[in-house]
């Protein structure tokens, strides 16, 4: 009853920037804990970064110090700058939402960084 929609993805040489969005919609019961994740082609998904309702972030340590998550709650969204981007970045990008008990994902952005 959820729903999450990312955007922002795209291609960006190396060492550029973009800016990832994500909105949730439909029935918002309390949102708790917001979070990206991410997946290379034959690589597993893994976690990227995570902003808890009061603004505690907690980083992967692979873009530690380039990238940066924040929130609206008013407007129910949570944001991911990439900064200095890599090659190594390259992959579809999910935001992750904890709407009450229950985990929320959405259809997934892809970044693709040339080098």
């Amino acid at each position: 009853q959820v729903q999450l929609v990312e955007s922002g993805g795209g291609l960006v040489q190396a060492g550029g920037s973009l800016r990832l969005s994500c909105v949730a919609s439909g029935k918002i019961f309390s949102i708790g804990d917001m979070g990206w994740y991410r997946q290379a082609p034959g690589k597993q998904r893994e976690f990227v970064a995570t902003i808890a309702s009061g603004g505690f972030t907690h980083y992967a340590d692979s873009v530690k110090g380039r990238f940066t998550i924040s929130r609206d709650n008013a407007k129910n969204r949570v944001y991911l700058q990439m900064n200095s981007l890599k090659p190594d970045d390259t992959g579809v990008y999910y935001c992750k939402v904890l709407n009450w008990y229950l985990e929320v994902w959405g259809q997934g952005t892809l970044v693709t960084v040339s080098s």
